[in-house]
């Protein structure tokens, strides 16, 4: 494990005029890069070839390193080229999900903006699920048997998939004819059955309320809030009831895209108690705490409970469409602000205090 003091010990070299912010190409880039340069930072993308086409109509990277595989981020030319750009990293689903929380923790040289052993526990079901309920949260009932299922529950897996493969079931009977069909469909492999995770299915609205812990202000702020569209499960209503019975749709639940919400305000003070407390446990399961972006996944049900079923210590995709227009972002902070630039406004603010070893791990 790379120690906090190694980092710092990196972060020292650094010029700090001369800081530069970066990510992988992909998820929130385009959030995090238009963010950095509105606050004045030059920004470096670690990219796939295909995907570089992105990042050259939308011209918010000033320098591409390209790679065949994200992997590659840990190879020793990658690091030392980001060291020598002086960059902060900011972490993105696509960390978890093609590098890896251990390989971060363990081989990442660089410094990250944001607190990388919290990237484990979100990871984690049983280690989320334990940091969810000291903080006091309504949480779904779990199964760790498709041979205890006895009502409509969700079958998930780990990491940041977007939701691939996801499908719900009634029954052990249902699981099993389900799961046979998803890997013929090729949406699930035969090894990921081992790593299943089942989760009773709350009827309700999803909600994803998008969060910002400032370790410099001591202060959690509410920045956005949106749901998912999720494909093949939010398109089914367009087929009439007795052909979806004709064919026996499986839907899935892959995420395309994302709606922004606005919540009636009666939620508001809920959902603000909900955030503080995630941050202060945060601190006691792995100080400092949450820095920066994170976001809690809720259902609220007709009766107005909020259950929340995951959370995600980092920038999630569903910021993406408070860039410029955020309305919680506007009440606090005035036209312009959103989840990529109050990322590097905190970076800046902590070069201006002399404290960002405050904010980087």
């Amino acid at each position: 494990m790379i120690s906090k003091d190694e980092i710092n010990s990196i972060l020292g070299k650094y010029e700090s005029h001369k800081i530069t912010i970066g990510t992988l190409g992909s998820h929130s880039a385009l959030n995090i890069f238009k963010g950095a340069k509105e606050e004045g930072f030059s920004t470096v993308c670690v990219c796939k070839k295909e995907s570089e086409i992105v990042y050259k109509r939308f011209p918010l990277a000033d320098q591409v390193i390209r790679v065949e595989d994200f992997s590659e981020l840990l190879d020793d030319d990658v690091q030392q080229k980001l060291r020598e750009a002086n960059t902060i990293l900011v972490p993105h689903g696509s960390f978890n999900a093609y590098v890896g929380t251990e390989r971060i923790i363990d081989k990442l040289r660089v410094p990250l903006f944001g607190n990388r052993e919290l990237l484990n526990w979100e990871t984690d079901r049983e280690k989320q699920r334990e940091w969810l309920k000291e903080a006091g949260l309504k949480l779904p009932k779990t199964f760790k048997n498709p041979d205890d299922i006895d009502g409509l529950v969700i079958a998930k897996f780990p990491g940041a998939m977007g939701g691939k493969g996801y499908f719900l079931v009634e029954s052990p009977e249902s699981f099993h004819k389900k799961a046979k069909d998803m890997i013929k469909r090729r949406h699930l492999k035969e090894k990921d059955l081992e790593n299943i995770h089942f989760q009773e299915y709350v009827i309700g609205v999803n909600v994803y309320p998008l969060y910002f812990h400032s370790p410099l202000n001591k202060e959690v702020e509410l920045l956005g809030m949106d749901r998912r569209y999720e494909s093949t499960v939010d398109s089914i209503g367009k087929i009439p009831a007795n052909e979806q019975l004709q064919i026996n749709v499986n839907p899935t639940y892959t995420v395309v895209g994302n709606f922004p919400i606005v919540a009636r305000e009666s939620l508001l003070p809920e959902l603000l108690r909900m955030g503080e407390n995630v941050t202060m446990v945060s601190r006691k399961i792995a100080p400092p705490g949450i820095i920066g972006p994170f976001c809690l996944e809720t259902v609220i049900t007709d009766d107005l409970k909020i259950y929340t079923f995951e959370i995600s210590a980092r920038i999630v995709a569903g910021s993406n469409v408070g860039i410029g227009t955020s309305p919680y972002a506007y009440l606090k902070y005035g036209e312009g602000m959103y989840m990529g630039r109050r990322i590097a406004r905190e970076i800046k603010n902590a070069i201006e205090k002399n404290e960002l070893e405050k904010v980087v791990y």
